[in-house]
């Protein structure tokens, strides 16, 4: 499984450079001025994302940011198959922050050197315990939280600010966890 995870993410990652965005709706992508990324390390849970093709089926989603020797920082992306106690399903990368001056904007990378975008929109600046996660592309969002259930008025309050970059709420779907 650990194997067919690895491939989808490949081609997703092969084919996201090459997508026109001609047609798309106009978004905000300015991401946060500020990100200290030891605060940011550690697990996030999907609390809501667009449906995707590299996700597709996976429920309790979590994803676990570790700092590398070389300075980068290693990525394992997990989910259960179908329901919280189906297969669980492994994907692991890399990240990298190509530009100092852009702390927001991180690549990241599931095979070789295929990197693509991983913007920080929103976060909590005070306590680090939710991020609004998007890409260059309007077709890519997730909602991460800290714990595995989020308030419903921090979940309005993103929304909110999700409208306000253009995003179409609406197509969300909430990530069951445990």
């Amino acid at each position: 499984m650990k194997f067919n995870v690895l491939l989808i993410v490949t081609c997703f990652m092969s084919f996201y450079s090459c997508n026109s965005q001609n047609n798309q709706p106009k978004i905000n992508t300015v991401t946060v001025k500020d990100l200290d990324l030891s605060r940011y390390l550690g697990t996030w849970y999907e609390i809501a994302r667009y449906p995707n093709s590299f996700e597709k089926d996976l429920v309790g989603v979590t994803a676990t940011y570790s700092l590398k020797a070389d300075g980068k920082i290693k990525v394992i992306n997990q989910g259960f198959l179908k329901t919280l106690d189906g297969k669980l399903s492994v994907a692991e990368g890399k990240a990298k922050r190509p530009d100092i001056s852009s702390p927001g904007k991180l690549k990241v990378a599931f095979f070789l050197f295929f990197y693509a975008d991983y913007y920080v929109l929103e976060l909590d600046s005070v306590n680090y315990n939710w991020a609004l996660i998007g890409s260059s592309s309007p077709k890519y969002v997730w909602i991460l939280c800290r714990d595995p259930h989020m308030p419903e008025d921090t979940y309005n309050m993103i929304l909110n600010k999700m409208k306000e970059r253009g995003y179409d709420t609406e197509k969300l779907i909430k990530v069951p966890q445990k």
